[in-house]
């Protein structure tokens, strides 16, 4: 096999880190590739669920002996602390690994120091080689970590005019099957789903990750949340119906905010502390909108499909805005076909202090 590039070896860390989108939480992505002294790829590894073995270990078990003198190229700084599993900077050195090239520090202090560690042991430390690309397929891990709360993303249907329902209420279906498909495998890389209670009282969704062609329950299953201040999610719901945890969150057990509803970054944290790295906002205009208002949605995904309604109500209700001045601005990031209907990325731009 023929050499490769140290940046090429990191583009291909990157690409085996996604491959753990979804099943990790709370522990981030990463891949790893081990290159021996001839530069050519003699392991490479994935973290695929928590718990198990680290990128690092599976690529260092591949390698064997070759990765003596070698090179590792790892998308996030090898950890530095004994938890489910070793400190992958102690593996390295055992390895006799000589380099480790990293893309993204870890800001995790609990897990972080491994760059630290490897360089008193001797080992050539470089960091910052694709650090954009491998943090943008952590960004939910990353983000979350950083600042203590989940990387929230609001996902919404709606027709090109921005209903969500006729005037006479009926929503079955906005979006066809294939956009309706998509948004499973979206919940798939989450780790809690979240609705207002007015969804739950007018929809009675399952807020489950499922395969629409049998309706089978895909194997991890997000945490479901109603956020229901006063507590009126019906005990015959099917949110629950046991096919996922549920956490109806009341304001009583969170906190309430200044309108006495569920204090929302109280809300957030609490998710944190419960292991939500990354969380999808499906549910309600109202509750949608409170969150732009309060600043706390990281990204938004939106699938428009081509009708028109002229009535009825929108995604979106009262996101605190009153003037033009004051509109969330967006970046959009990609849009992409789905079926008949368009889906639209997009992050809200931050305001300037």
């Amino acid at each position: 096999m023929a050499s490769v590039s140290v940046d090429e070896a990191m583009r291909r860390a990157v690409e085996l880190a996604a491959r753990g989108l979804g099943a990790t939480s709370p522990n981030p992505v990463v891949g790893c590739l081990l290159l021996d002294t001839d530069g050519e790829v003699v392991g490479e590894g994935f973290h695929a669920y928590a718990g198990g073995p680290h990128a690092e270990i599976v690529a260092l078990a591949q390698a064997g002996t070759r990765a003596r003198g070698g090179t590792a190229v790892v998308t996030l700084e090898p950890c530095d602390h004994t938890g489910r599993t070793g400190p992958c900077s102690h593996a390295l050195i055992a390895a006799g690994v000589a380099r480790v090239v990293i893309a993204v520090p870890d800001p995790n202090p609990v897990a972080s120091g491994g760059a630290a560690t490897l360089r008193a042991a001797g080992v050539q430390v470089t960091l910052g080689v694709r650090g954009e690309e491998a943090e943008a397929g952590n960004i939910a891990w990353l983000t979350s970590m950083r600042r203590g709360w989940p990387y929230l993303i609001w996902k919404y249907a709606a027709t090109l005019d921005g209903r969500s329902a006729a005037a006479d209420g009926t929503s079955m279906w906005i979006t066809s099957e294939a956009a309706r498909t998509d948004v499973h495998a979206l919940r798939g890389t989450v780790d809690a789903v979240l609705a207002g209670v007015g969804t739950v009282l007018a929809d009675d969704p399952r807020l489950t990750a499922r395969n629409l062609r049998d309706g089978t329950l895909a194997i991890r299953q997000p945490l479901r949340v109603v956020v229901d201040s006063s507590g009126r999610t019906p005990v015959d719901a099917r949110v629950r119906d046991g096919a996922a945890r549920t956490w109806v969150a009341t304001a009583a057990e969170v906190g309430a905010g200044p309108d006495g509803r569920v204090d929302l970054a109280a809300l957030l944290a609490e998710l944190h502390h419960r292991g939500v790295r990354a969380a999808l906002l499906e549910g309600g205009p109202t509750l949608a909108g409170a969150f732009l208002a309060a600043g706390l949605v990281d990204k938004i995904v939106g699938y428009v499909a081509p009708k028109l309604l002229g009535a009825g109500p929108t995604v979106l209700r009262d996101a605190g805005v009153t003037t033009i001045a004051d509109a969330v601005d967006l970046e959009i990031t990609d849009v992409t076909p789905v079926g008949p209907d368009l889906r639209i990325t997009a992050l809200p731009r931050k305001r300037e202090a």
